[in-house]
This record gives structure tokens, sequence and C-alpha cells, in this order.
């Protein structure tokens, strides 16, 4: 593996970049290592699918590639519901058949003239299969019979960015349960130019429609579509798919590279000084790194030496978990210990010694009840 010395982060000024080299020698490995696992399994299993791809058996193309990030803290305090997007080289969906759900703000008919438009590509507007603006989706989507239906008919929604916060409390547990779809936030409101470097404020009109052109609007939907997106939450770990087994090592590489300095540079705190290590893997492989860091610490004041006294704090610590750290310095030296008081010892108590002719006479007299008992019943039988 290449050295990490030059992308560990010393101090706050120094930039580290993944080494590209290694990114593309990671990804062959994997490539091949999932390859052969798969002919393995198709090898061995007992029935096997006679309409399968011969080039591609169990659907070993599709398999997903992920890129997981390890910092050394949290990345976020909160988890997040709204997905953020990190464009790539490579775009992840290039099918087709692709569906796609579009929802807008209010009034629906204005985005559905947008995607109905000459200036939409044709080839987009067969996969957006439908829209639906917030209002229509709180009135007719109310059920969740209806909810698990839209979730099923389409593959990729895409939320407004001006409504999609507001949608987990309309769609609730059948989109956010999982990742798998959730709406995807895109900017389609009309684009407000900049002039002398600043953004000029947004008139406000309540009779015109505030939305983007349909060109816009395209290329906002395309982006989306084929984004990494990154579902944060607080934890060490974060996982982001960058391709699938299908690929070459090469548009894996490419992707992996992109994602790592997005993502490291727009959500980790503390940039590369935060990182830990980043990997590649497939669902059921072993993580193969891409860069590693030297320091397994984020601060300097995170170092304790051996032979200091906040060590030897910490060390007497341990054997007393639940109780108030206190410092060695606050401790009073001529301080005596103070006497427990000693337990009374209570002697045991004697128990009763046992009479066996006493207990022997109780068990014979019970006996002899009991067969009088049974005469008298066969008696009453009889009778």
């Amino acid at each position: 593996m290449a050295s990490s010395k030059a992308v560990t982060l010393r101090s706050e000024t120094a930039v580290s970049l993944v080494d590209p080299d290694q990114t593309l020698k990671a990804s062959k490995a994997l490539l091949a290592h999932m390859k052969k696992a798969s002919q393995e399994k198709a090898a061995n299993a007992e029935k096997k699918n006679l309409l399968a791809d011969p080039d591609d058996e169990e659907g070993f193309k599709e398999v997903p590639i992920w890129l997981t990030l390890t910092t050394k803290r949290h990345i976020t305090d909160s988890r997040s519901l709204k997905p953020s997007k990190i464009v790539l080289p490579n775009p992840l969906n290039t099918d087709a058949d692709t569906t796609i759900c579009l929802l807008t703000a209010e009034p629906q008919r204005a985005y559905k003239n947008l995607v109905a438009s000459e200036d939409f590509p044709e080839a987009l507007r067969k996969r957006v299969t439908r829209v639906i603006d917030i209002a229509k989706l709180k009135a007719k989507f109310k059920s969740y019979e209806s909810q698990r239906k839209l979730f099923a008919e389409h593959d990729v929604f895409l939320g407004d960015s001006r409504i999609v916060n507001r949608l987990p409390g309309v769609l609730g547990k059948t989109f956010y349960k999982t990742t798998a779809k959730r709406p995807i936030p895109v900017e389609i409101q009309a684009r407000v130019p900049k002039s002398e470097g600043k953004r000029a404020k947004r008139a406000k009109d309540a009779d015109a429609v505030n939305a983007c052109t349909s060109a816009q609007l395209a290329g906002e939907i395309e982006r989306a579509v084929g984004a990494a997106l990154v579902n944060l939450s607080p934890t060490v770990n974060t996982a982001i798919r960058v391709g699938s087994a299908g690929w070459t090592a090469e548009q894996i590489a490419q992707n992996v590279d992109v994602v790592a300095k997005a993502l490291v540079e727009k959500f980790v705190p503390g940039k590369w000084k935060n990182v830990k290590s980043i990997y590649v893997k497939g669902p059921e492989t072993a993580a193969l790194p891409v860069w590693l860091t030297d320091e397994l610490w984020l601060d300097q004041k995170d170092i304790v030496a051996d032979d200091s006294e906040e060590a030897k704090a910490i060390r007497g610590e341990k054997a007393n978990i639940g109780k108030k750290r206190k410092s060695l310095e606050a401790q009073p030296e001529e301080a005596e210990p103070v006497a427990k008081k000693a337990k009374k010892s209570k002697a045991p108590k004697q128990l009763p010694e046992g009479d066996d002719a006493k207990l022997d006479k109780e068990i014979a007299d019970r006996k002899a009840a009991l067969k009088k008992q049974k005469k008298a019943a066969k008696k009453a039988l009889e009778v």
C-alpha cells in the first residue's frame, strides 16, 4: 500500500489527497475477488437459473461497491433525513427503464408543462413518469396502503428543495424507514442572477410561478439520479455507494477519488485531520484500504504521557467506575483515612434437633387414615 504520510494532516493548513494509484490498485483487487467469488458461488449452486445471462451470473454486474469512511469523532451530532448529493464523473444510474417521480411545490401543472416542453430531452421525459405537488401528495396519499403503492411504482424520488424538509411528515416511515428511496433534493426554482459577485434578492410575486426552465430542470434531474447519496448519522463509519461490480476498475477509482475528496471537504468536521481511514468494499467482501492515517488522535491534547499526573489519575480512575474524577492536586496531603466501623457478626441461629421417633409415628398415622378412607370409598362403590 502507498505511504500515507503524504496525506496525514499534521496541521490545520496541510492539504491531503487520496493517492490515485492506491485507489486503482484497490479497485482492481476488489473486482477480481468479487468476480472469482461469484463464479465459485454459481458453480457450487444446487439449482442453476437457465434463463440467466451467462455473462451476468446472479446479477453480478449490479452488485454495489461502497466507499467507507472512518472518522476519529462522530461526523455529525444528529441524524439527517435529507440525503446530500455528490456529483460523479461516472453516474450511478443510467438505466433507461428507471422510473422517476418528481415531488414539487405548488402548482403541479407548471412543472408538468416543463417536463412536456420541447426543450426537455425526450429520453429523460420517458423516465419521469409522475409529477406531484405537496398539496396533492397530502390529499391523495394519506393512507399507508396508498403510500406503499406509490413507493413500489417508482425507482427514484426527487423532492423540490423548498419542500423536502416537509416530506418526512407526509410520507412517513414507508419512505424514511430505509435510505433506499428517500426523496433526493433538487433545485427547481427560478435561478437568481448574480450582480457584482453577489446573488440578488428574489422578487416576490404571488401570481408568478417560481420555476426554472425546462433545460435547467432536465440538468438537475440527471445530476441527482446519477449522484452519490450521503446519508449522515451520528457515527464514525459512513458508507457511500460509488459503483457496481460490472464497471471497470478505472471508473470505480475515479468515483472513489471524487467522493473521498468531496466527503471530507464538505461533511467531515476538522477535514482530513478527523479522518482515520478510507476503504472500498463489496457487500460480502473484506474492506480494502485506500488511505490510512498515522495519527489515531484528533488533537495534541488527546495525547497523555505515560508518566504524567493525568495518566496516573486516569489509570487510578478505572478501579472506581461511576465515581467522580478527583485530581491528585485537589486531595489534601495530611488527610487521614477514616476508619470503617467493624460490622457486628451475628451468631447463626441454632436449628431444633430432629425427633425421628415422632416423625415415624406421624407417617404411620397418615397411612392408617388413608387406608380407612380407601375402604370407605370401596364400600360406597359396592353399594
